[in-house]
């Protein structure tokens, strides 16, 4: 009887070890350069699969619920595709052969066209080929924030209130960082129609140094007393630069909330907050999907602007099993980007653009006021879905700008109800501040669905899903779950205790 129980006891051992999800990690390298292979498809089962991240490095998730291959293969442009049994990528590096471009006489076609032509049949095409229907797209999104701080110049020049003095001014300039990271990391649904948008986040995390948001919270503190100490209720603040001038009251800035009112604001900032995860979410796929290059007004106007383009067929390929022209695009005369377009021979789908910007995007100066848009860089990926059109199945897009603003500033406080000159205090500055800002974000969609109206109505956001704030990197956090692999900055990010 004993030993029933023991065969029973392993049994039951053996079956809870084989149905635990394992984690499968791995890096995708070059052959012949051994340099990592960025963005390459890991396809291991039945419409099941991840991207490597920019470093080649990825992992995946293998669980009771995974329809399984045999083999899991690995492909990407230009090289050679593998497949591995599973116990080949358990902590190993993948080296991959380059394969060159097959040129022409390879596809076999009634008429070879001529790359004009296949640009023609590509636009002509685009309706019946761009997914319209209600789609519903397991994702993982990240998105990187880097902000740099060139310059901080207040210029003071005088000041009538004691506190604000020079000294002061400068400790302003010294708070401000000057280098600032911020990193969103959420994995959930992404519910679309052409008018609208759904998220259901399964989970996120927030990687920033909260030091940089307090230091700016307790400036703001100490700018509240000295007014408090210094200005009149009663007064008027004019704030000037340049020929441009405008009134604020003080008594609106520095009276004090009644209860009632300041608990309605407390109950009103506490939705925000609890909304904001998803309502963010939903902002940067608005902004994503709004730079694609078939909308209207997307930036990147290769398409529907593709007379300013010349265009070369560079040769042919293969993408999910199906062949491609390999077409390449350069401005031919005052248009913005050069890049690459791969496009399927037997229906003339965009599957994959390559692109990146050759000059500032805008250019504007007005009265010290400088912006340009530097850098619009990146790759896009659509594949088939079961109604035989197109969806977004990966993106990797950086967008830089740079602002400067150089300035006089005066701020004047006046009091009609003072007699004689009613200037009362004033402080003037020469601001010299320039910065430059880059948002990168990177989506992989896992899976996509079609679905019906119904089910997309059907539908109810829970807006009270909250990030977790992470103060450092922490591989606990996505353990169990497929998602990009983090870059090497994501990695190594930890808030300073010196901050």
């Amino acid at each position: 009887m004993k030993s029933n129980y023991l065969v029973v006891f392993l049994l039951s051992f053996f079956s809870s070890i084989y149905g635990q999800s394992q984690t499968i990690s791995s890096k995708v390298v070059d052959g012949k350069t051994k340099k990592p292979i960025p963005y390459v498809t890991i396809q291991y089962g039945e419409n099941q699969g991840v991207i490597s991240n920019e470093e080649g490095r990825f992992s995946f998730v293998l669980d009771s619920t995974t329809q399984k291959l045999d083999s899991i293969y690995i492909s990407s442009m230009g090289y050679e595709k593998l497949g591995f049994t599973y116990e080949n990528l358990l902590d190993s590096v993948i080296y991959v052969q380059p394969k060159a471009i097959e040129l022409s006489g390879v596809y076999l076609f009634d008429k070879e066209l001529e790359v004009d032509d296949i640009i023609d049949r590509m636009k002509e095409r685009l309706p019946q080929n761009i997914n319209n229907e209600p789609v519903k797209q397991r994702y993982f999104l990240r998105q990187s924030v880097f902000g740099n701080i060139n310059k901080v110049d207040f210029g003071f020049e005088k000041s009538s209130i004691e506190e604000l003095d020079k000294e002061f001014i400068d400790s302003l300039a010294r708070i401000i960082p000057r280098n600032s990271y911020h990193y969103t990391e959420a994995l959930g649904d992404f519910y679309k129609t052409n008018k609208a948008y759904k998220v259901n986040v399964l989970k996120a995390a927030n990687l920033y140094d909260k030091k940089d948001i307090s230091s700016f919270d307790e400036l703001g503190k100490r700018m509240e007393n000295i007014f408090k100490q210094n200005v009149k209720p009663d007064s008027y603040l004019k704030i000037k630069s340049g020929i441009f001038s405008e009134k604020i009251q003080v008594d609106s800035i520095l009276t004090d909330m009644e209860e009632e009112e300041a608990k309605e604001l407390e109950k009103e900032m506490k939705n925000d907050t609890i909304s904001g995860l998803v309502d963010g979410q939903k902002h940067i796929f608005d902004e994503l999907l709004s730079e694609v290059f078939y909308q209207e007004d997307t930036k990147l106007n290769v398409v529907n602007k593709s007379r300013k383009y010349k265009f070369e067929l560079a040769g042919y390929a293969d993408i999910d099993n199906a062949g491609v022209y390999v077409v390449d695009f350069e401005p031919k005369g005052g248009a913005d980007f050069k890049g690459r377009l791969f496009i399927n021979i037997e229906d003339f789908a965009i599957m994959r653009i390559d692109f990146e910007n050759l000059k500032n995007l805008k250019n504007f100066r007005l009265l010290g006021i400088f912006y340009r848009e530097i850098l619009y860089k990146g790759s896009m990926h659509f594949t088939k879905l079961s109604n035989n059109r197109y969806d977004l199945k990966f993106v990797d897009f950086s967008f830089g700008r740079w602002f400067r603003f150089d300035r006089p500033l005066d701020v004047i406080e006046k009091n009609k109800h003072v007699k004689g000159r009613n200037k009362q205090n004033e402080l003037r500055l020469n601001i010299d501040f320039r910065m430059t800002n880059t948002n990168k974000w990177e989506l992989v969609v896992f899976e996509n669905t079609v679905i019906d109206q119904n089910q997309f109505d059907n539908f109810k956001e829970d807006k009270s899903v909250k990030a977790t704030y992470l103060a450092k990197y922490d591989p606990e956090f996505w353990k169990g779950y497929n998602i990009m692999e983090p870059n090497q900055a994501i990695r190594e990010f930890t808030v300073s205790e010196s901050n």
